[in-house]
């Protein structure tokens, strides 16, 4: 079956996808403690010019341990502003002129 369209027109975008955050970003860190723990293992034979790969292991480990913390926070911090966020009068943009106290004009 083909499907016919009037040239010019566009398709509208798919919806974004929703994944789980907090098993993505687990997996992620896994990974870098896996990297981590390998690198520290065979340490001894890396020449001294590669060693900063367990350094870069280290802030991956770190920083995945972070967003792990951080990825409840932000998402009960949004469901929250969306819950007490007024309703919108379906306008999408502002325009500098009717912003109250804004000058675009020097």
């Amino acid at each position: 079956m083909e499907q016919t369209r009037e040239p010019g027109a566009r398709l509208s975008p798919p919806p974004p996808l929703e994944a789980n955050d907090q098993l993505v970003t687990g997996v992620i860190t896994a990974g870098w403690a896996t990297a981590l723990v390998v690198l520290l293992i065979i340490r001894g034979s890396l020449r001294a010019d590669v060693r900063w790969w367990i350094w870069t292991c280290v802030a991956g480990l770190a920083l995945g341990l972070f967003g792990l913390w951080y990825l409840p926070r932000l998402k009960r911090a949004r469901t929250r502003s969306a819950q007490s966020a007024p309703r919108d009068n379906g306008s999408k943009t502002v325009s500098s002129t009717d912003t109250p106290g804004k000058s675009t004009r020097s």
